[in-house]
């Protein structure tokens, strides 16, 4: 019922509650400063979800074969497997790794000067699986009896992990905003509280000359409402603008360059100040009922 009032200014209720002071500053500070955090933890709930589907999607529907078997006999096995994989059902295509390639995969872990040739590294062959997709199980039997040296890596160790990394970090990112809500809320009451025990003899005088309790508690409902909603719109703007000057998702894929939101995703921080708002206004609306039934 007083959710219409903040809509409508009444200059002699606003006057129970001072314009400036600790009790602003702190409620102008608490809101944009928590808005800010919000969007962040935002940003960084969505930006490592996405990472982590991107990584899983990239594995989905491929797979590798390593052939680790004595230089004379490597060429042989490599040869028997492609033969094996082309008359495989399931597999649409496959290839051998080159030499420039293998060296691109481990130049992030040993740098671009590693001697792939000199070394006695496994020859690779990537697959693409098609629909339906293959028999894992009898592929592995497959090559086993053609070629021993070679073993199928499905990346179902690596999809799993993934899956799960990107629902733990949207479930972190939901508890981090309900914890800055919470705090929202604790510090706006503080804050309430504050203010009500400053203007203790000026809301017994209101009392006496017969002002009801819902006129008291709107004026103070709604000067925290408003100064919440501006804190938190400030701290929101800011925030987006930090993100919008980060640099942007590389190819390679880098964590933090990847932070930030995404199409109608930039739209979400904007609900952070209404709702900002809303816990102002229900903490205010308590802490003011609180304190007016202890004065009876």
């Amino acid at each position: 019922m007083l959710a219409p009032a903040l809509l409508a200014s009444d200059r002699q209720a606003d006057r129970v509650v001072p314009p400036s002071g600790f009790t602003a500053q702190l409620t102008l500070f608490t809101a944009g400063a928590m808005a800010f955090l919000a969007v962040f933890a935002l940003a960084l709930s969505l930006a490592s979800g996405r990472l982590a589907d991107r990584w899983a999607s990239a594995l989905a529907g491929t797979a590798t074969i390593r052939i680790s078997a004595p230089p004379e006999q490597l060429d042989t096995q490599v040869a028997a497997v492609v033969a094996l994989l082309s008359t495989t059902p399931g597999v649409a295509s496959s290839r051998v790794l080159d030499s420039a390639e293998q060296r691109a995969l481990l130049e992030p872990w040993f740098g671009p000067d590693l001697p792939v040739d000199a070394l006695p590294l496994p020859r690779l062959i990537e697959l693409t699986e098609a629909s339906p997709g293959y028999d894992g199980e009898g592929l592995r039997l497959r090559l086993a009896a053609e070629a021993p040296g070679a073993v199928l890596d499905d990346h179902t160790r690596w999809r799993r992990p993934m899956a799960t990394a990107a629902e733990r970090l949207r479930l972190l990112g939901a508890l981090s905003l309900l914890l800055i809500t919470g705090s929202t809320a604790a510090m706006i009451t503080l804050a309430a509280n504050a203010a009500l025990s400053a203007n203790l003899p000026v809301i017994r005088v209101l009392r006496l000359v017969g002002a009801k309790d819902a006129y008291i508690v709107r004026a103070f409902v709604r000067r925290f409402t408003l100064r919440a909603l501006t804190g938190a719109a400030i701290g929101t703007v800011l925030a987006m603008l930090g993100i919008a000057l980060l640099p942007r998702a590389d190819d390679a894929g880098a964590f933090l360059t990847g932070l930030g939101f995404q199409g109608f995703g930039w739209l979400l921080p904007l609900l952070l100040p209404p709702l900002t708002a809303v816990v102002a206004f229900a903490a205010t609306r308590y802490a003011a009922f609180r304190t007016l039934k202890g004065l009876t």
